[in-house]
């Protein structure tokens, strides 16, 4: 199958749902988060989708690997937040871990695609 648009790319896909899963558990959080790391965690989430996107419209494939570098970086920065979160109790173990395993995942996915596009 033939990479059309960014939206072709599991990849892409994977990062939208997890966007999703780090929606739901900031809505668990104290109300007094809202503007602190709750905020903070949605919007590195949503940087993640954002940035593959972002960097499978640019002219290069240079550009696009510096954007999926961003995207994985941003990935990290989400993994930390879960876990500070959890270690305010804000979430619990079974809602990290199934946080991480998405984040794993992603992760993987970002840096085969990395590879990928290195080696052509």
């Amino acid at each position: 199958m033939s990479v059309k648009s960014y939206q072709d790319l599991i990849v892409w896909q994977k990062a939208m749902t997890f966007v999703i899963t780090c929606y739901e558990i900031t809505q668990k959080f104290p109300k007094d988060e809202v503007f602190g790391l709750s905020s903070q965690l949605k919007r590195a989430a949503v940087s993640i989708p954002s940035n593959i996107a972002e960097g499978h419209g640019r002219a290069t494939r240079g550009e696009y690997i510096h954007f999926l570098g961003i995207a994985r970086g941003s990935l990290k920065e989400t993994e930390t937040q879960l876990l500070i979160a959890n270690r305010l109790k804000f979430i619990n173990s079974e809602q990290l871990k199934n946080a991480l395993n998405q984040a794993e995942e992603i992760g993987k996915m970002l840096s085969n695609l990395i590879v990928s596009l290195k080696n052509k």
